[in-house]
């Protein structure tokens, strides 16, 4: 199934960068702070890289809702890597609002 392609290619895609695997592990055991300008850096780019797939054709709710980036992103939040305030994090909780309301169903 073609909609089923789609959401896999968006996983491996958002997995490929995804900070919380390898990183939020060091900021837990105190190798890395999560001020750090690396691991912002990362994290940055991941909230983009989020933001990107999000607008891939083909994604019906059923699979956006499979990649809702909200319960990461809450993570993230939790650990001090992101704010729930910053520019980059609204612009994803947006993005995904307005992905989720123009995606067929199926």
């Amino acid at each position: 199934m073609e909609s089923e392609a789609v959401l896999q290619r968006a996983i491996g895609t958002i997995s490929q960068s995804d900070p919380i695997i390898k990183l939020l592990q060091q900021v837990k055991l105190g190798k890395m702070k999560p001020a750090d300008a690396g691991l912002r850096a990362i994290v940055e780019a991941w909230l983009g890289t989020y933001q990107k797939v999000l607008a891939t054709p083909g994604l019906t709710k059923a699979a956006l809702n499979r990649i809702n980036p909200s319960p990461r992103v809450a993570v993230l939040i939790e650990a001090g890597v992101l704010q729930a305030t910053q520019p980059s994090v609204q612009s994803l909780e947006s993005a995904f609002s307005h992905a989720l309301a123009q995606a067929p169903t199926e």
